[in-house]
C-alpha cells in the first residue's frame, strides 16, 4: 500500500491523517488525485447510485446581521451592497417554493439573516409559510433561521418543516478566525435542538476561508460525531467589502479534493454542493459527482446569482443523473 492509499484508508476508517498527510490531499495530482476521486465516486454509487437531489433557497430576510462572520455580505460589520429587507410575507415565500419545485428541486430552504428569529411574529409567519408549502406541494421544506431553542424547533416541525439547516461554517479550531460574536458551542446546541425536535439536520460549511485541509477534516469528523443527515459544501465567493473580499485560496482541484474527503469521512450522508461552485469549479462543475457529491443547489443564492438552471439540467442529463423527487 502506498502512502497515499494509507491516507485514504485512514479517512475511510474515520480517523484523521497527520497535518502533513492532510496537506497531501489538497495538493494531490496525477494518479493520487484520481485514486481519491475514484474511491469517493465508488462510495457515492454504492449509497446513492446515479440519483441526484436538487435544492433551492429563498433569502426570506436579508441584511443587518449582527454577527461578524468574515465572509458574509449581510453582516452589519461589512460595507457591501447586499439587499436589506424584512421577513417576506408567507405567500411570497410559498410562491418561491412552488417555483423551485417546478424547476426540479425536491428541497426548499427558507433562509433568514441574523443570529436568530424572534419567537413571536417572525416565527408565526414562517410557520404559516411552511403550512402553505406542505398543503400545496410535495416539496420537503427546510428552515435556516440561525440559532434556535428546542421550543422553536418543535414549532417548526409541527408546522411542516422536514429539515433544519445550520452550518458550523468551519472547524472549531479555525472558527475564532472567522467569527467572534458567538461561540461555536451555540451552533452545536442548535443542531442538537433540531435533532431533539425530530427534524433532519443539514449542516456543513464554507471552504476557502484560509483554513487548512486538516481543519476541513476536523469539521468532517465533527459532523460525523453529530450524526447530521446532510452536508452542504460551499466554496467562498469573495464579496467586496467583507474581510475576505480579496481571498483567493481555492482551485478547482482543491474543491474536488474537499468533496472527496467529505465523502470518505461521511460515506452514507447526503453531500450537496452549494454556493460558490460556479466561481471556484468553473469548467469542472460536472466533476462534483465523480468526487462524491449526490446533490446540488440550483437557482440563486442568498446575495449572489447562480448558474442558469437550463445549463444545470443539461449537465445532469449529459451525466445520466436521475433527479430525485420528494419522498416526504
Amino acid at each position: 500500500m502506498t502512502r497515499f492509499q494509507d491516507i485514504i484508508q485512514r479517512l475511510l476508517e474515520g480517523s484523521a491523517p497527520s497535518p502533513r498527510e492532510s496537506s497531501l490531499l489538497e495538493t494531490a495530482r496525477g494518479d493520487d488525485f484520481y485514486q481519491l476521486l475514484a474511491t469517493a465516486n465508488r462510495i457515492r454509487e454504492e449509497h446513492f447510485g446515479n440519483r441526484v437531489r436538487l435544492c433551492s433557497i429563498v433569502n426570506a430576510k436579508s441584511g443587518r446581521c449582527p454577527e461578524n462572520c468574515a465572509f458574509c455580505a449581510q453582516s452589519v460589520h461589512h460595507d457591501t451592497d447586499a439587499p436589506v429587507y424584512p421577513l417576506l410575507d408567507p405567500e411570497e415565500i410559498a410562491a418561491n417554493a412552488l417555483k423551485a419545485g417546478k424547476a426540479g428541486s425536491s428541497c426548499f430552504g427558507i433562509v433568514t439573516s441574523g443570529s436568530s428569529i424572534n419567537k413571536g411574529p417572525e416565527l408565526e409567519r414562517i410557520c404559516a409559510a411552511l403550512r402553505t408549502i406542505r398543503s400545496c406541494s410535495s416539496l420537503s421544506p427546510s428552515c435556516s433561521l440561525g440559532n434556535i431553542e428546542l421550543e422553536a424547533a418543535v414549532r417548526l416541525k409541527e408546522a411542516g418543516a422536514v429539515t433544519y439547516h445550520h452550518n458550523l461554517e468551519t472547524s472549531r479550531s479555525f472558527f475564532p478566525s472567522i467569527c467572534t460574536t458567538h461561540d461555536y458551542d451555540e451552533d452545536v446546541a442548535t443542531i442538537r435542538n433540531a435533532k431533539q425536535a425530530g427534524l433532519d439536520v443539514c449542516c456543513g460549511g464554507i471552504f476557502g476561508l484560509g483554513e487548512s485541509m486538516a481543519q476541513r477534516i476536523e469539521l468532517a469528523l465533527t459532523l460525523r460525531d453529530l450524526d447530521v443527515d446532510s452536508v452542504p459544501v460551499n466554496f467562498l465567493n469573495p464579496i467586496p467589502g467583507t474581510r475576505l473580499g480579496d481571498a483567493d485560496y481555492l482551485t478547482p482541484m482543491t474543491c474536488l479534493a474537499i468533496i472527496a474527503v467529505f465523502r470518505l469521512v461521511l460515506p452514507g450522508k447526503k453531500i450537496t454542493v452549494c454556493g460558490g461552485r460556479e466561481r471556484n469549479l468553473r469548467d469542472l462543475q460536472s466533476w462534483i459527482f465523480h468526487a462524491g457529491a449526490n446533490g446540488m443547489m440550483v437557482g440563486n443564492y442568498l446575495t449572489t446569482t447562480g448558474r442558469d438552471e437550463a445549463r444545470d439540467m443539461q449537465m445532469l442529463r449529459d451525466l445520466g443523473m436521475i433527479i430525485e423527487t420528494c419522498a416526504c
